[in-house]
């Protein structure tokens, strides 16, 4: 197996990676910034309020895009092993 074929390989499982994740850290990130100007307004640190709305929007979010997340790593894994070969032999 070529050097190019390894990167190839490692760029696309990076961007299978980045697309899977994506969608749930954005989630994750509005809300905690949302709540981070809500404490910051209303002067509340309570450690648990920043982690269950977080929480719950990672699991509303694997809820709408889980199916999606699935078929793209089906996807990907059928794609390597059909070209196995290739990168075997």
């Amino acid at each position: 197996m070529s050097q190019e074929t390894v990167l190839s390989l490692a760029e696309r499982s990076v961007m299978v990676i980045i697309m899977i994740a994506g969608p749930l850290l954005l989630l994750a990130l509005v809300i905690g910034l949302g709540v981070a100007i809500f404490q910051a307004t209303t002067q509340i640190q309570e450690q648990t309020l920043a982690f269950i709305p977080k929480i719950v929007a990672v699991l509303v979010g694997i809820v709408i895009f889980g199916a999606w997340m699935l078929n793209e790593l089906i996807f990907f894994t059928e794609q390597i092993y059909t070209n196995l070969h290739h990168y075997i032999g």
